[in-house]
């Protein structure tokens, strides 16, 4: 059995460890928390031991604090920093790296210049296997893993006739849980945004694809507009969803309206944090016509690198082979039935 310990316990945090806790080889010794807050009782009535840093101990005398961030992680095999972005390079530079423990790390860090925490961009549908050796990873952003999982299978069956990639990220202002976020009246625009640097680092720098984003006024998921162009006559919409069909972490719906559609059919069915954990095709948006592909698909933001996290873990911790660790990703997270649920209940109408 190997010790995991989550450092943070906010969107991305409490997801991870509610389902990894769920995996009889992994013991997740405990939670860091950095803030003195009710959450930290959140954390403990769910369950699980709570370390705080050594020099803000005395700021947590009123909880049943179980120890430090900096005793606990000697015991430990691997930690998930689920830290806020910025912090999980404060974190490798202060305590992982002098400790020699592994760690993830989340999209709000970076790979590049002074402040990288890793020199690999995780993507589980790119580079799995990359992860074996690494003591430090990280994991790309929802839009950015969105969008690898969704250029790769497009590289892979036409690699010689792809051209240009256009894409606009339309992004959510906030997540579900972050009811203390203001939303602004506004449409916001992304000057020189990450995500397309991010993607060519798995994928390569010549990559044709050029991204821009803007963020609006809503927290139900992201939405991505894909221009996919050809050297030659762009496969149907029926290829590109015949291509899509049994990829992981990929529904194919026909009527969804918006977003919201199926993050409401999410929390009716019960899914946990009424998360998906998967991207959706929205193909009755797809069109081909001439040399361009227009493909419209939705990134169900915190919930979609969830998944992905335990991808990377057995990678790094395990070294299992991609299919082990799919099928077992897939059964921790109960996708093939979402997958079903989701395109029965989005299905083409006659």
């Amino acid at each position: 059995m190997k010790k995991v310990f989550v450092n943070g316990y906010g969107s991305i945090g409490s997801r991870i460890t509610k389902f990894i806790k769920g995996d009889p080889d992994i013991d997740v010794v405990g939670i860091g928390k950095h803030s003195s807050n009710e959450k930290v009782q959140h954390v403990i009535n769910d369950g699980f031991s709570v370390y705080v840093p050594e020099d803000k101990i005395d700021n947590f005398k009123n909880y049943d604090i179980s120890g430090s961030i900096e005793s606990v992680i000697d015991d430990c095999d691997l930690v998930i920093d689920a830290s806020p972005g910025g912090n999980g390079f404060i974190n490798k530079k202060n305590i992982y790296e002098p400790k020699g423990i592994k760690a993830i790390f989340q999209g709000g860090e970076t790979i590049f210049n002074d402040n990288a925490v890793s020199d690999i961009l995780f993507n589980s549908r790119v580079n799995y296997v990359e992860a074996f050796d690494k003591k430090y990873v990280m994991q790309g952003s929802c839009n950015v893993t969105g969008m690898g999982r969704i250029l790769n299978p497009l590289k892979e069956k036409y690699a010689d006739k792809l051209t240009r990639i256009d894409v606009t990220l339309v992004r959510r202002w906030a997540d579900l849980e972050q009811t203390d976020k203001q939303i602004d009246d506004t449409i916001e625009m992304t000057e020189n945004p990450h995500h397309g640097t991010d993607v060519k680092a798995f994928f390569g720098e010549d990559t044709p694809l050029f991204v821009r984003t803007i963020k609006v006024p809503t927290r139900q998921m992201h939405l991505h507009i894909m221009d996919i162009r050809f050297n030659a006559n762009a496969p149907t919409s029926d290829e590109i969803h015949e291509l899509f069909k049994n990829e992981f972490g990929i529904a194919i719906l026909w009527t969804a309206k918006g977003t919201k559609d199926v993050r409401d059919f999410a929390e009716s069915t019960k899914f946990n944090f009424k998360d998906t954990n998967m991207l959706h095709i929205h193909a009755n948006m797809t069109m081909s016509i001439g040399d361009t592909v227009q493909l419209m698909y939705s990134d169900d933001q915190t919930g979609l690198v969830i998944p992905e996290n335990y991808m990377l873990l057995q990678a790094m911790l395990f070294q299992r082979n991609y299919d082990d660790a799919l099928k077992r990703t897939k059964k921790l997270f109960n996708m093939d039935e979402k997958k079903k649920l989701l395109e029965e209940h989005f299905s083409k109408k006659d």
